[in-house]
């Protein structure tokens, strides 16, 4: 925050604060009361003014437009209400308006989406900005993925890092554990990369929600009001936002997609290194993590073999790739062929 808003903000409420005191003076009311008064009324604006900067333009827009339709459909009923009950005064004008303009702002806003076709029309460069706007979670920066995704230009525009993320990254910086430590290192030399590269823009955004005490959900609710996306591996994370309508970008699954399609009956050499959870069974892994289950392998440990694909499975957990050895294929014919011969 600028020190001349900070300036600005404190003449409005102390000018309000003045204003207050001369009306109260003026209708001969206690000047002292009109003075608090005048300043809770220009604190009320500031704060307004300071909420309304947070949100995206298109909210303000149609909230102030459903609440101008609140009242004018307040003003219908009041005047209904008054004509059937006159005694009710000024107030059984007011109460209508006042309802009608918080149900047309609050609905016009929490239905904005069934407005998309207008708002690309209205606010295109706000949309297409806030289209590029990339929420990052902890995880996924201290996973690091994200900046060589960024180096390639397959992600652009702008990289939103909240302050709760900073504090999270910090006290992780900071914990007794060493390898918390050296993952919390490791996410801000993340960020630093970040910042270095020309294709992105990352901006440290103060955006935080007092009421909510769970930083994943902090996430969501920043990303709803940015209109971006959340970058993340975390799994749960991804779930949870799915739910509650937030695009998700999930450098996991970004991952798994771009892993070689690898079809039944095709040749491969892998090393095994372990034995498996079968009897006989060895694994190896690809160069990508995937893992390599080798039928009858367990005999080949720490030596590498040429398999054949026989199945994929794929799992939440990634990627499975189930082979048998090359050289038993030749065998297991000829053994046919000897069992075909006696029959």
């Amino acid at each position: 925050m600028s020190a001349t808003l900070v300036v600005v903000r404190v003449f409005v409420i102390a000018l309000s604060m003045l204003a207050g005191f001369l009306m109260g003076a003026g209708i001969g009311a206690w000047p002292v009361a009109g003075a608090l008064a005048g300043g809770l009324l220009g604190a009320l604006a500031v704060w307004l003014e300071w909420r309304a900067g947070r949100l995206p333009l298109d909210h303000t827009v149609w909230g102030v437009v459903g609440g101008a339709v609140g009242v004018l459909g307040g003003r219908v009923v009041g005047g209904a209400v008054l004509s059937l009950v006159p005694d009710v005064g000024a107030a059984g004008r007011l109460l209508p308006e006042l309802l009608g303009a918080y149900l047309g702002a609050v609905v016009a806003v929490r239905r904005r989406g069934d407005l998309e076709d207008v708002t690309a029309k209205l606010f295109s460069k706000t949309g297409q900005r806030r289209e590029l706007h990339k929420v990052l979670d902890t995880s996924v920066i201290i996973d690091g993925r994200i900046a060589d995704i960024c180096e390639t230009g397959f992600v652009d525009g702008t990289l939103i890092v909240p302050q709760f993320v900073l504090r999270e990254l910090q006290q992780v910086a900071d914990s007794a554990d060493s390898l918390k430590r050296n993952r919390g290192k490791r996410g801000f030399d993340v960020l630093q990369r970040l910042q270095r590269i020309p294709k992105v823009t990352v901006k440290i955004h103060d955006l935080d929600f007092a009421h909510v005490s769970e930083v994943d959900r902090k996430l969501i609710e920043a990303a709803k009001v940015l209109g971006g996306k959340v970058v993340t591996n975390d799994y749960n994370l991804n779930r949870v936002a799915e739910l509650s309508g937030v695009p998700v970008l999930n450098i996991n699954e970004l991952a798994n997609s771009l892993k070689p399609v690898v079809l039944p009956g095709e040749p491969m050499h892998v090393r095994v290194l372990k034995e498996g959870k079968e009897a006989g069974q060895g694994v190896g892994y690809l160069d990508d993590g995937t893992m390599v289950v080798v039928d009858h392998g367990k005999k080949y440990l720490g030596q590498s073999v040429d398999v054949t694909v026989t199945s994929v499975l794929q799992t939440t957990a990634g990627r499975m790739i189930f082979t048998r050895l090359r050289d038993e294929e030749p065998l297991s014919g000829a053994r046919g062929s000897v069992s075909s011969g006696n029959g």
